[in-house]
Order: structure tokens, then C-alpha cells, then sequence
């Protein structure tokens, strides 16, 4: 794509210019994915008014088409002057120069949470602002827990000892559920690597084949050893299967909760809940996720953009935001803004997002994903070991390449 677009990244220093102060006018383009940017159009009226003259134009597209179309904007010289991205393309849309780096007076880099800035870091640049965060924690059906006499898990240990109770005393038929679909989640994964100490990334190589890596793998693959997570899960059954009790627990990200109160019905919401990760040998680290704001080096509105983008990092924004699509914040301030203090489930991501961290900004992440989840799928079906699993994703990813 890079050698596509025929862009030259040139330096930070060239281009990591500052906003200028004062009045903005004109119009802003805007691209943003989901459900987050059928919600935008409406939202930026506040930032319109605060700023008279200036309109934004805010075009949904679908996150399934978003990667392509906009890359085939840079490609085509046809980008809009700022894009949501999701929060591991940064380093391959850096490399190809097509965005231009963080303006240094534009935000503080410190209110926001440390996994979100490493989002938009790449190699000491930011490209882009983090606009909202997303982590996984534990959700666990409480009455099953009651019945089988257990309290969530704190350790690797007593998650195993958790799902075999929720399946052989709290009545669920499988303890736990690894994925929406079997196991191959590259999410659950990569916290566990990190919970075990160790990193998939060093001195500018992707590590799979580590230790650390191994005992990951491990873990991931003892609730489906041990017959406590299931290997076949029909399509769209989830999260049906949870709120018939047919399983037990899961890990996911916080739209899970506004997903389970309006499909479990109103007294669904006293039958499960939240907590944080358990811990592996060495933390309790997961994983975040989520979307930034970039702003592309063709803007033809640069200053009215990066307003824009600045104007959705104030704290009493980003919580506005949040009571709009459940989004949550990436900065942290915004987390003690009232709409957030209430919520207790909601304060299980808050502590969980402290310390969760993202994978490296390497153009080529997206496809060595795919490989991790070709062959996670292999280790939760008994196709490979822990051991094979990290040899055979460190060659492809070898082969891959960091892209740098």
C-alpha cells in the first residue's frame, strides 16, 4: 500500500506543526465508522455552535468497508480531511504518509489512558488523537456463581476452578466461552502473553516463540482441554447461550452490557456482572481497543480539523459522548465527569483500562492476526500444542514482517 501511494513519510519534526489559536471557519469532512458515526453527524451540532462558521460533514460508513475505503482515498489522493481509524491501523496508515502528525500543542498526551496514547504512537510520532477506549474484563453469571458457592476469579488458577463449577454446580453446560464463535481470539490472547510477562514485540521483531508466549497458549487452551469451554458454537447462538445460562462466563468489551439488558430483558440485569481480569503470573493486564481521530496531510481545512479533533478530547465531551453510544472515554478525566461515576460496572473498565495495553503499531498487524487466529483455532480444537502454536505463528510472522 505505502509503495501504492507513493508518499514519502518525511520527519516528525518537518511536520508535527502546532494548531494555529483563534477562530476557525469552513467546512470539516468527516468519515466515521458504525454505530459511533451514525451518531456523529448529530452530535457535532454543539461543536458548530461553539464555533460559528464552521460545518461539519460527517459521513457513516460500515467498519467492514472502512479499512479499504480508506486506503484507497490515500491512494487516489481523495481523503476527507479527518477519519476515525480503528486503534491498530495507525502504523500502517503512518507509513504510508498519508497522515499528518499530532500538532504538539493540540492535547496532553498524559490525560489520556497510557494503552489509548500507545494507539496513535509510532515510533515516538503521534498520528491522530485517541478518541475512545474499549478493554475486556470478565463477565460471569451471578446467580450460577451463588449456586456453585464461588466468587470471580483473581488468579489463572481459579478461573479453571470457576468455570468447573459454574458447569458442575451452577448449573451451566459449559463453564466458560472462549469466543463468539470458538476461541480464536486474538484479543483473549495477546492479555495473557502480557499477564505472563511477556511482549509480542521487541527491538522491532514480533516474539511468539517465548516462554511467556507458551505459558499463554497454555492457559488458553485448558478450559477447552479440559472440556469447561466448548469448541463448536452455531452461529449468532451468542449471547443467547449466556442468558439461557448455557454457559457461564465470557470475556468482552463494555457494548456487551447494553447488549445483555436488552436482550436478557429487564431482569436479566440482576443475573450477571463484571470483574476485572484475573491475574496471570505476573499482572492482570488486558488488552484495549477502540478508535482514534486522524487528520490527513490533504485537509483542506487542517486547523477547523484538528479543532474538531481537540474539541472531542475535552473531558466533558468525551463523557457527553459516552451517554450517547456507551463509548467509552479515553481521557481520563472524563471518567469522574458524573455520567460515568454512577455506573460500578462501568468502573471495572475504568480500573481495567489503567494498565491494559495495545498491540504494536506495525503496518503489518492486521494480517499477523490473522494468522494468531488461524492458529489459536488449531490449539482449541487439540490440532497443535501450545508449544507448536507459538513456533508456527512466530514463522509466519517472520515472514510477514513488521513492515517498518
Amino acid at each position: 500500500m505505502a509503495a501504492g501511494c507513493g508518499r514519502d513519510a518525511g520527519t516528525a519534526s518537518e511536520q508535527a506543526r502546532d494548531v494555529t489559536t483563534g477562530s476557525v471557519t469552513g467546512e470539516v469532512t468527516v468519515w466515521a465508522m458504525g454505530e459511533e458515526g451514525k451518531a456523529l453527524g448529530a452530535f457535532v451540532k454543539d461543536f458548530e455552535a461553539a464555533n460559528p462558521g464552521v460545518r461539519v460533514n460527517v459521513t457513516a460508513i460500515g467498519w467492514d468497508v472502512a479499512h479499504d475505503k480508506i486506503t484507497a482515498a490515500i491512494a487516489g489522493n481523495a481523503t476527507p480531511d479527518v477519519s476515525m481509524i480503528g486503534s491498530t491501523w495507525s502504523g500502517e496508515l503512518a507509513k504510508t504518509g498519508a497522515l499528518e502528525p499530532t500538532p504538539g500543542n493540540l492535547v496532553d498526551k498524559a490525560a489520556f489512558f497510557p494503552g489509548a496514547w500507545q494507539t496513535v504512537d509510532v515510533n515516538g510520532t503521534a498520528y491522530g488523537v485517541p478518541w475512545y477506549v474499549e478493554t475486556r474484563v470478565l463477565y460471569y453469571r451471578t446467580d450460577q456463581a451463588a449456586k456453585a458457592g464461588v466468587q470471580p476469579p483473581k488468579t489463572w488458577e481459579e478461573l479453571t476452578a470457576f468455570a468447573r463449577a459454574l458447569k458442575e454446580k451452577g448449573g451451566a453446560e459449559d463453564g466458560f466461552q472462549q469466543s463468539y464463535t470458538l476461541g480464536a481470539s486474538w484479543q483473549e490472547v495477546l492479555p495473557l502473553i502480557w499477564q505472563a510477562g511477556g511482549e509480542i514485540a521487541e527491538d522491532g521483531a514480533y516474539t511468539f516463540d517465548t516462554l511467556e508466549a507458551v505459558a499463554a497458549l497454555r492457559q488458553y487452551e485448558t478450559l477447552f482441554e479440559q472440556k469447561l469451554a466448548p469448541t463448536d458454537i452455531p452461529e449468532g447462538a451468542f449471547p443467547q447461550t449466556f442468558i439461557k445460562g448455557e454457559v457461564g462466563g465470557f470475556f468482552s468489551g463494555p457494548w456487551m452490557i447494553g447488549v445483555l439488558n436488552n436482550d436478557g430483558g429487564p431482569a436479566f440485569k440482576d443475573k450477571f456482572d463484571v470483574a476485572p481480569y484475573p491475574k496471570g503470573p505476573v499482572s492482570a493486564t488486558s488488552f484495549v481497543g477502540g478508535a482514534d481521530m486522524a487528520v490527513f496531510k490533504q485537509a483542506k481545512n487542517r486547523d477547523a480539523a484538528w479543532k474538531f479533533v481537540q474539541w472531542l478530547s475535552e473531558p466533558e465531551v468525551q463523557a457527553k459522548w459516552y451517554t450517547t453510544v456507551k463509548a467509552l472515554p479515553a481521557v481520563q478525566e472524563a471518567w469522574r465527569q458524573p455520567e460515568l461515576t454512577a455506573d460500578k460496572q462501568l468502573a471495572v473498565f475504568g480500573e481495567q483500562l489503567k494498565d491494559a495495553k495495545t498491540p504494536p503499531p506495525f503496518p503489518t498487524w492486521e494480517q499477523v492476526a490473522k494468522v494468531l487466529e488461524a492458529e489459536l483455532e488449531k490449539l482449541a480444537r487439540g490440532r497443535s500444542t501450545p508449544e507448536q502454536t507459538a513456533k508456527a505463528i512466530q514463522a509466519q510472522a517472520d515472514t510477514i514482517g513488521t513492515g517498518l
